[in-house]
């Protein structure tokens, strides 16, 4: 199962993410920060309030994504 084991903020709304098969990406959000939840991460006060669960990253909002969707619109680090 793919996890998320550490996440480094970059810029603006790219985080770099590292997955437990030892490859990391960086990772683009800003199309996917729309609705309701996601769409409260465009204050980038509010995006940088993350923190790693057992399996991925979440929000202070309570907004996560799964490994998989992060790892596949990732771009190798």
């Amino acid at each position: 199962m793919l996890r998320v084991v550490d996440v480094d903020y970059i810029k603006d709304y790219a985080l770099r993410v590292t997955f437990n098969d030892g490859i990391s990406k960086n990772v683009d959000l800003y199309p996917y920060l729309k609705g309701d939840v996601f769409g409260e991460l465009l204050d980038v006060d509010k995006f940088i309030q993350y923190g790693l669960t057992r399996v991925t990253i979440e929000w202070a909002n309570g907004a996560d994504l799964a490994p998989e969707f992060l790892y596949e619109i990732g771009t190798k680090a």
